[in-house]
């Protein structure tokens, strides 16, 4: 963690000033997030672009009373100079909270217990990066983005709480594009370069390269036997963080797994929880407060737990359980089951191979139902044999259906989905997901 690692005492520099300038009525909440990243961005199979980024920036968040303001600007780990700004900053929440309507559900800055945790990762270098992945894949249309590098998030409070968390991440999310211009697409992410698994995915790619260079094949709508891949289930995994896991929305009615807690069930080879362990995000949500390692969601079919921050906690009278503030899923895994990757095909027999899906949207969300289109590498097999690339279809589906009484099978192997946004800055985290094979799935366009 050599290039942030000053950041540390900068942080702690500037948190001291700023909880020291407060007056006997004024709480504080201080937020950090940062990142040195390397980029590459590819096309043809070369690199069209590279350089590195550092950035960083604080939130402040000022209460005073029922009232509370909220500023964000750049942290440089320059002391003097991010000294300065927060001191101005501050002095403008003081002028703007007198102006601002009282909270009823505010929550105060507490001392949840103080954590540290550094994850060093074994990344390759800017100039290793190119060697490494693009003599795998001359000859074909590869383009994509690599990033890489330390990302940080601290939290400190006028409560005497103390948060630091870093990491070192890579992620390199690519298609590689066949003369037909239709794609396969992959992401390769962790702590640690694996040639070998990039390779195997590159030799993959190129297997799948050859099928979309077939006849394409129109499907009609209808209902059929569909195997989703681990990168499809991500996709409908990242649902349930809208509108669907959170507490809050349950309570106000607007939850996608409202049926559950009223003792509808979903198949008992769906099993869902967060998972910290693997330290690919922070514990520690924007309130300071520390989720639990483990948290059980959807135990074989059944909702266990709802994810809780101390807002809702507040409003509602419930007990929280750390969640961020929009009471989204951030460490997600989905446990296994025991279809092999070699039987994927045999018992998909004849239907629908779906490697992405996109554009997913809630078409009902009280009744669970989910909206969206296939896309990259979706083929249709038939007697075990993938036969032809097929035409984009939309499906509409409920998932008290296809994970339920419709999820036939889930395999044994899972890969880490990681999210690779970019905009603003690097993300963190991902999904550990397995794929999964649907009786029937709907399709209606």
């Amino acid at each position: 963690m050599s290039r942030l690692a000053p950041w540390e005492d900068s942080f702690e520099q500037l948190c001291s000033l700023l909880l020291s300038s407060l007056t006997p009525n004024e709480q504080l909440s201080i937020d950090l997030a940062g990142e040195h990243s390397h980029f590459m961005r590819l096309n043809h199979a070369k690199v069209r672009q590279a350089g590195t980024v550092t950035d960083g920036e604080v939130t402040l968040r000022l209460i005073h009373g029922q009232r509370t303001a909220t500023a964000s600007l750049s942290f440089t780990g320059n002391t003097a100079i991010d000294s300065a700004a927060a001191l101005d900053a501050l002095r403008d929440l003081r002028q703007e909270l007198p102006q601002l309507p009282e909270d009823p559900y505010l929550v105060l800055p507490q001392n949840y217990g103080s954590s540290h945790e550094v994850y060093p990762g074994q990344l390759l270098s800017p100039e290793e990066a190119p060697e490494a992945i693009l003599p795998l894949v001359q000859g074909v249309d590869f383009t994509g983005i690599y990033g890489s590098g330390e990302i940080v998030r601290a939290n400190a409070n006028s409560a005497g709480q103390r948060h630091w968390f870093a990491t070192e991440t890579f992620f390199l999310d690519y298609s590689m594009i066949a003369p037909s211009e239709k794609a396969v697409k992959a992401t390769i992410a962790g702590q640690a370069w694996d040639a070998d698994k990039f390779q195997a995915q590159v030799e993959e790619a190129k297997v799948q390269l050859q099928s979309l260079d077939r006849p394409v094949k129109t499907i009609a709508p209808g209902r059929y036997r569909t195997y989703l891949a681990p990168a499809a289930i991500a996709e409908i995994l990242g649902m349930f963080s809208w509108g669907a896991i959170s507490e809050s929305s349950l309570r106000q009615g607007g939850s996608a797994l409202a049926k559950l807690r009223e003792g509808k069930t979903l198949s008992p080879k769906f099993t869902l929880s967060e998972n910290f362990s693997r330290g690919t995000v922070p514990r520690f949500n924007s309130l300071g407060e520390i989720a639990p390692e483990f948290i059980p969601v959807i135990e074989a079919g059944k909702l266990t737990n709802t994810l809780v921050n101390a807002r809702t906690a507040k409003e509602y009278g419930v007990a929280s359980n750390g969640a961020s503030s929009s009471e989204g899923l951030r460490a997600p895994e989905i446990s296994p089951g025991t279809l092999s990757a070699a039987e994927i095909l045999a018992q998909l027999d004849t239907g629908l191979y779906l490697s992405n899906l996109h554009y997913l949207n809630w078409s009902d969300r009280v009744g669970g139902r989910i909206t969206g289109m296939t896309r990259y590498a979706c083929f249709w097999v038939e007697q075990g044999k993938i036969v032809a690339p097929i035409q984009d279809l939309r499906f509409d589906d409920s998932l008290y259906t296809f994970l339920g009484q419709n999820l036939e099978a889930v395999t044994d192997f899972r890969a880490f989905i990681a999210d690779v946004d970019t905009y603003g800055s690097r993300s963190l985290g991902g999904a550990l997901v397995p794929g999964m094979l649907i009786r029937d799935f709907t399709f209606t366009l």
